[in-house]
């Protein structure tokens, strides 16, 4: 574990296990959680010989609680001080909801040879809110919804969350984990309060249409139909179609958070992907 020091100043943690001469695979969290989420793939893909690198987004887990940057510029912006000073070369990015867009940002942005495949899961892009050219999209005030539950009550929202739609255990006779409620709510509240509620709108708000399109490498899109937080049928289908070479992978009735759900589907994927 370590940390790099960006541009401004914030201190980006990151844990980095495995071989230096490994390839490595970067995994990108989504919003409110860190790097604690991708325990479960870390391990996986470092007993397959891989380097596995994980970061805490500014803000978020053991990461500077910055007062500002809280947009997907500067995210992209941060994981290119981490892959410069960690010297990646043809890394697999990994992004799971708004790490889903960060890693669209930053592999659309990334030096030559920096990137070789990237993978969103239940990722945000292309874009979340309904507008006049999404009209599929969900209404902003779906995320003013979510901006006050944060302001009134945050830990109770960080329970919420992961008790109902996050990984679907609202649904009938689903098989419910309080270890995964329990360490959602533990990863939420160590990060900053301003920084979760300006993320909603950047991961709610960014358009990443034109990031897809100049995306060159191989990218692999996963998600459930059943996702009550990324809807599918405005995200992943419409993803896959902007980029020049993507492979769409949908799981009939998995919920948003299916990494931790179905671990024992979804890294063997994963993992096929990387090694096609």
């Amino acid at each position: 574990m370590g940390t790099v020091t960006t541009d401004d100043g914030t201190t980006i943690f990151y844990k980095d296990w495995g071989p230096r001469d490994g390839e490595p695979i970067v995994f990108h969290h989504g919003w409110p959680l860190s790097a604690d989420d991708w325990d479960n793939q870390m391990l996986f893909f470092l007993a397959q010989g891989y380097r596995v690198i994980a970061h805490d987004r500014r803000g978020h887990g053991r990461s500077t609680q910055t007062a500002g940057g809280h947009d997907m510029d500067t995210y992209a912006a941060d994981v290119t001080a981490l892959t410069d000073a960690l010297d990646l070369r043809g890394a697999v990015h990994i992004g799971h909801s708004t790490g889903g867009g960060e890693v669209t940002r930053y592999v659309a942005r990334a030096k030559p040879g920096r990137v070789s495949k990237a993978v969103l899961v239940g990722a945000v892009p292309p874009l979340m809110l309904k507008t006049e050219a999404n009209p599929g999209g969900l209404p902003i005030e779906v995320f003013d919804g979510f901006r006050d539950a944060l302001a009134a009550n945050r830990s109770q929202s960080f329970i919420d969350i992961p008790t109902g739609p996050f990984y679907g255990f609202n649904r009938p006779g689903a098989e419910v984990s309080q270890g995964l409620i329990d360490n959602w709510w533990r990863q939420g509240m160590t990060g900053a309060a301003n920084a979760h509620y300006e993320c909603i709108k950047a991961f709610s708000e960014t358009d990443f249409t034109e990031d897809l399109r100049q995306i060159e490498v191989p990218v692999l899109v996963a998600h459930g139909t059943d996702d009550q937080v990324v809807p599918y049928e405005d995200s992943a289908p419409l993803t896959v179609k902007l980029l020049k070479n993507g492979t769409l992978k949908t799981y009939e009735g998995y919920p948003h958070g299916m990494l931790s759900t179905h671990p024992e589907v979804l890294n063997p994927d994963i993992l096929a992907f990387i090694r096609s």
